[in-house]
């Protein structure tokens, strides 16, 4: 899809597709549509009488040949009562808006919509808000089956007043983000016969091929042993696909060697649960265990296509977990990357496996940040649902800024303790320095950030659990969404713009 902003005027020889204009209740009508009005002698707000239009929202009205107005459609958007909408109220519009104009064969779009006067959210915001709910809902994976694709091809914001930068600089950043949201989703929609831990490195490497900034490193199965990232490998040891860790180098601050931002994506490219076996209804869907490491792909797609000023480190942490003779056990003991020996009560809880040895190996990169992002627990899920992701960290402000990049992008996070021992203790074991899953019922997506906490002491660190955010159902079948891309990237912008490049 192409966004153009810039000031729109009307001539007879002008050729539009469609315009689409807010109206509010009481027939009261929005500048452009006043405007309108007068060419049309009136004819707007006469065909809104006669119709009974009440501007409510999830309203509308399709016209034809305005008289005296070159658009072939004109199409009216109740907005509700003028002066009151909020930004969630403005996403129903938009949500409702573009699904209408999906029924159409309409190619170019004039969109007046960006023009209301949202509370609480300035117009940066409503053109970021308006691209990613268009991009959302007319995505379309179509790798594997001949689906009809949309015919909108372009859509063109109206610039009011003197903010032109504004506008460019939102397009510019929602079209950067949501393309890498799509690639991410790309991804993780495959099947994991296509999508195994090698095709994500061998994606890691394409995406260095595409940008001379940023620079990839593959470890392989031969390399973890050496670095006796038994952990790790365990998880792996039943399955035919070998393990592949993807290191994706973003360099594009040159003052600033040292301490980058490191992205974690667990990348179980298929989890059957390995001997602890998961229930077969549903189990088509541990495809997309491996939408933290397509996050982290489409995060660094992102950043690379803005360009910002900073050093990212992305990690794809490849495996896969199947079962065979050579299967790891419950009651297995094994010893990590770090010398921590951890007995295993749940093959099942294998995320937090693969992670904590490469939480260890990301010590070499004297870490400014580092952030994880996994479907790690169910237990987040029935915590916080399927709309917001979980977060749990050993730095306040780290977690603090985390949360204003999810309310700012409404891809929302929630908080959740790690402080309290008792989750601790949940993790003893009798014969080892931890269990891999808690011997309670209880707190399991808190307990599973715990187990990661064990080895991330030494830098700031974020555990982002996105079980529940990570896919949803779409007319009955589960897709991928991209999250949380929206959210850490601009967490990345907020530490491009602030004063010293310092959060």
């Amino acid at each position: 899809m192409k966004y153009i902003a810039e000031r729109i005027t009307f001539s007879k020889k002008t050729s539009i597709d469609c315009i689409v204009v807010p109206v509010f209740a009481e027939f009261k009508l929005s500048a452009i549509v006043k405007k309108i009005n007068i060419l049309s002698n009136n004819y707007i707000l006469e065909i809104l009488k006669k119709n009974n239009f009440k501007g409510k929202i999830k309203q509308s009205l399709l016209l034809y040949q305005v008289p005296n107005f070159p658009s072939k459609k004109f199409l009216i958007i109740g907005c509700g009562i003028k002066d009151t909408l909020n930004r969630k109220q403005n996403k129903l519009i938009v949500n409702y808006t573009i699904n209408l104009l999906k029924k159409y064969e309409i190619q170019e779009i004039i969109w007046f919509l960006t023009d209301l006067k949202i509370k609480d959210c300035n117009t940066y915001w409503q053109i970021r808000d308006t691209i990613n709910i268009i991009e959302e809902n007319i995505y379309i994976f179509n790798k594997f089956k001949k689906i009809a694709l949309y015919h909108l091809l372009k859509i063109k914001f109206n610039i009011v007043k003197n903010n032109e930068i504004i506008y460019h600089n939102a397009i510019k950043h929602a079209q950067a983000i949501n393309l890498g949201i799509e690639k991410a989703k790309n991804i993780a929609n495959l099947p994991p016969n296509i999508c195994n831990p090698k095709y994500l490195s061998i994606k890691a490497i394409n995406l260095s091929k595409k940008y001379n900034n940023i620079f990839t490193e593959i470890i392989d199965e031969k390399t973890m042993e050496k670095m006796s990232m038994n952990a790790y490998l365990a998880v792996s040891k039943g399955s035919k696909n070998k393990p592949f860790m993807s290191i994706l180098k973003y360099m594009n601050n040159i003052t600033d060697k040292s301490q980058p931002i490191v992205l974690l994506g667990k990348g179980v490219t298929f989890d059957s649960g390995g001997i602890s076996l998961k229930p077969s209804k549903n189990m088509e869907d541990m495809k997309y265990d491996m939408c933290g490491a397509a996050a982290v792909y489409g995060t660094i797609y992102a950043i690379a296509k803005l360009k910002l000023p900073l050093n990212v480190i992305g990690v794809i942490a490849g495996c896969e977990n199947m079962l065979d003779s050579n299967s790891f056990r419950p009651s297995d003991i094994i010893k990590t990357m770090s010398g921590t020996t951890v007995e295993i009560i749940n093959t099942d809880a294998e995320g937090r496996l693969i992670l904590c040895d490469t939480l260890t190996y990301i010590k070499k990169f004297n870490p400014r940040y580092v952030i994880d992002i996994a479907t790690l627990t169910g237990a987040c899920i029935v915590a916080l649902g399927d709309n917001i992701s979980g977060l749990m960290s050993n730095d306040k402000k780290l977690s603090d800024y985390l949360i204003q990049a999810s309310l700012e992008t409404d891809d929302r996070v929630w908080k959740l303790p790690i402080d309290d021992k008792s989750y601790y203790d949940q993790l003893k074991s009798n014969i080892a320095d931890l269990t891999n899953s808690s011997n309670s019922n209880s707190g399991g997506a808190i307990t599973a950030a715990c187990f990661l906490s064990k080895f991330t002491k030494l830098y700031k660190w974020a555990h982002i659990d996105i079980a529940g955010t990570a896919s949803k159902y779409v007319e009955q079948k589960i897709s991928a969404t991209g999250r949380p891309i929206n959210m850490l990237c601009q967490f990345l912008i907020n530490i491009t713009y602030n004063s010293n490049n310092k959060l």
